[in-house]
């Protein structure tokens, strides 16, 4: 009797524990800031009220209206609802429509969204948020008017980055997303994107190849300036590892001269910005813009000091390519 009855006790708690690893821990998920601003920098966390919606065995869908959809509806109604066409306006752009999709958000693969939310619980995400925007706040010269959601989403496409400063967001869903190298080290890269974009507006070259290249290059540059050199240089770039880095470094000189013809395109649809697609370098781990970019700020910092990078802002691609003197040093190797 007494086996039996320990038995039936360790089946209960062995029930108990699956049913709570396989669920939401709602106690946690409470906890976190509905949003937290920093000077004109609001991060809204919708996915937050996405999850409580359905703590309860009836979804709220008053939860959904007041604090997913109002709070940034500038980026539901014109950025989701323009990227993803008129099929799939009406999920975004109208209540009814929001409350549609996220009644059944977690109907299927619930258990990738948990495991992700537990990523970003164990985070500390208020914190990690709270300090960075900060630290970004006294670091750059002008801080942009910024919004931007965490959130889930029954169509993923813009990954993190959005249609301009006050339409961002950074989809927790999206397969294409590394949620913890993203929320530690993806803030900074999108924020300086932000900053530098009101400059970059100014270029007459704003929509070249080598303006989206010192773009890219100069945000993965910031991110290791932020975190005050303490990660490497290819881990800024795109999180490559070491192999990544050797191929590039070792590959310099070709890429540089391959790619140069490309700079002045403005079609975005190139060998430079799309080898993916144009295999100009079949081989490349990684993206090669963001890394040439990289390089050349590289070599601008290199040459004028180590708070140099914040000429960058005000200056143009094509100048922070010929102050870099990063050709000659190509011609030399």
């Amino acid at each position: 009797m007494k086996n039996i009855t320990l038995l039936l006790a360790i089946l209960i708690l062995s029930s108990c524990s699956v049913r709570k690893n396989n669920d939401f821990d709602f106690e946690k998920i409470a906890k976190i800031s509905d949003s937290i601003k920093i000077q004109n920098i609001t991060i809204h966390n919708l996915f937050k009220s996405q999850i409580l919606a359905h703590k309860n065995d009836e979804f709220d869908s008053t939860i959904i209206v007041k604090n997913v959809y109002l709070p940034h509806r500038k980026l539901w109604d014109s950025c989701y609802a323009q990227i993803f066409g008129d099929e799939n306006a009406t999920r975004f752009n109208n209540e009814q429509g929001m409350v549609k999709w996220n009644r059944t958000l977690f109907d299927k693969d619930k258990i990738d969204f948990i495991d992700k939310t537990k990523t970003i619980t164990e985070i500390n995400i208020d914190k990690l948020i709270k300090s960075n925007l900060e630290k970004f706040s006294r670091l750059v010269p002008y801080q942009p008017n910024a919004k931007i959601s965490l959130l889930f989403t029954p169509i993923s496409g813009i990954g993190f980055g959005g249609c301009d400063s006050q339409q961002f967001a950074l989809e927790l869903n999206n397969q294409s997303i590394n949620i913890s190298y993203t929320l530690q080290k993806g803030l900074p890269h999108e924020l300086n994107h932000l900053v530098y974009e009101k400059f970059r507006n100014n270029d007459v070259d704003k929509n070249s190849a080598l303006s989206q290249t010192i773009d890219e290059g100069f945000a993965c540059y910031f991110t290791y300036i932020f975190f005050d050199k303490n990660i490497t240089e290819y881990e800024a770039v795109e999180n490559m590892s070491k192999q990544d880095w050797d191929w590039f470094i070792k590959n310099e000189k070709e890429i540089f001269k391959k790619t140069k013809s490309y700079f002045s395109d403005l079609s975005g649809n190139n060998p430079l910005l799309r080898n993916d697609r144009h295999k100009l370098f079949p081989e490349a781990p990684k993206t090669l813009n963001y890394w040439l970019g990289f390089r050349i700020v590289s070599k601008y910092v290199e040459k004028y000091g180590k708070n140099s990078w914040k000429d960058i802002y005000k200056l143009t691609a094509k100048e922070v390519l010929e102050k870099s003197d990063y050709e000659q040093y190509i011609d030399k190797l």
